[in-house]
């Protein structure tokens, strides 16, 4: 049986070209970037290419790019370095402000600075769709706010939000704040790098992160995009590597691997195909919406990632789907892939005002350039049929039963 991917956002297959750009760092040109002999220069040469890369995607100075693990390490190093420059400069405890759809990334680092007594934090509510408002940023910022981080694209519903408008209201306040009460701008887009404008200076960043694995690229490599001036404490210690901000030996392929994938996002023919992807987007969940009754689609409409499509089924579990799924040969998610062990219902459906019931409820299905229509066409063919059988096994489905369909 065929085997149908439909979890991109969870993870991506490394690229070709990118394997052949990173395969010759881990056999011939093994040299450690920092050392002084050939074999370094010539490792240290292709880092600095990769960060030139980035560089000109984000549309930033090379110097402001830092190699990381990932979208989490970014992630714990933009919090846990302004609160620690914070706490050791003004010896007060710093105000975050995040939102309640972030992923735990994110959320834990903010809840254990908390538990620490190291910070404050307000969690901010979305609406419906997931979607913040610029207001509600503005209204929850205090004096000794130092950070907004508001992820720019929803890793499970594909919701993207209004980060642009936010940068330019930070900016606005900051011109009438003191120098040393500035408020710094971080948004996580490890779900964005691809789909969306990632330029910082068009919206007004000071924080980006990125991972390599979500692109086409390696896992187990990333990037913090931090903006000359913010005043980071690192969090790994022990050399001087990645400005100061990043000790440890650079990983060198999966640095090439991440330049080289990001390099491949900016042809014609990758956008070409992010084109295509938001044709069958579109065709996937009109017809999950024509054809199977009580099903509501999460996150906005409109507003979403191209290759984004999630779902609540009422009276049913996601689990139970995501298994149905498999036996069909269809690779599915129930949203975070981080957090796709847990019982418990997603945070984001539940920020969104689902009730648990239909929150358990919820897949994600995520595209990726080389998703086909005839994939598309064999998931609408099973899924219908999956609900149906698991609705008639359900405790709940009885409760559907003499219920109209609803209108469409």
């Amino acid at each position: 049986m065929k085997r149908i991917y439909l979890d991109y956002a969870a993870t991506t297959p490394t690229k070709k070209e990118v394997w052949e750009a990173m395969k010759p760092y881990f056999l011939t040109e093994f040299g450690n970037p920092s050392s002084l002999h050939s074999f370094g220069q010539k490792a240290r040469a292709r880092v600095d290419w990769a960060r030139e890369e980035l560089a000109r995607f984000l549309n930033c100075q090379p110097t402001e790019i830092i190699f990381t693990s990932g979208g989490t390490e970014s992630d714990n190093l933009v919090l846990k370095g302004l609160v620690n420059y914070y706490l050791n400069t003004f010896k007060t405890k710093p105000h975050l402000i995040t939102s309640q759809i972030e992923h735990h990334a994110i959320l834990h680092t903010c809840q254990d600075l908390e538990e620490r007594g190291w910070a404050e934090v307000s969690y901010l509510p979305v609406d419906q769709y997931g979607r913040l408002k610029v207001a509600e940023v503005e209204k929850a910022i205090r004096e000794n706010t130092i950070l907004v981080s508001i992820m720019y694209a929803n890793n499970e519903i594909g919701t993207i939000e209004p980060i642009r408008e936010v940068g330019k209201m930070i900016e606005r306040v900051n011109r009438k704040r003191a120098k040393e009460k500035r408020i710094f701008f971080h948004t996580d887009a490890v779900q964005a790098v691809g789909y969306l404008n990632c330029d910082v200076q068009h919206l007004h960043l000071d924080l980006l992160s990125l991972s390599g694995h979500k692109i086409g690229g390696p896992k187990g490599i990333g990037a913090l995009y931090v903006r000359k001036g913010v005043p980071l404490q690192p969090e790994l210690t022990g050399g001087a590597q990645e400005f100061g901000l990043r000790a440890g030996t650079e990983n060198v392929p999966g640095i090439v691997g991440l330049g080289k994938a990001i390099e491949l996002l900016q042809s014609k023919a990758y956008q070409n195909k992010v084109a295509r992807m938001v044709k069958l987007r579109d065709y996937l969940i009109e017809n999950v919406l024509k054809t199977i009754d009580d099903v509501i689609l999460t996150g906005h409409s409109t507003e979403r990632l191209p290759n984004s499509a999630s779902f609540c089924f009422k009276y049913v579990e996601g689990e139970s789907i995501l298994i149905s799924l498999d036996l069909e040969g269809v690779a599915a998610s129930s949203g975070s892939a981080c957090t796709s062990r847990s019982l418990e219902p997603s945070h984001v459906l539940l920020a969104c005002g689902l009730d648990h019931q239909t929150a358990q409820g919820s897949i994600r299905l995520t595209l990726g350039e080389e998703t086909k229509k005839e994939e598309i066409d064999h998931l609408l063919k099973v899924l219908p049929k999956i609900i149906e059988r698991l609705r008639k096994m359900s405790p709940f489905g009885n409760q559907n039963k003499n219920q109209k369909p609803k209108e469409r």
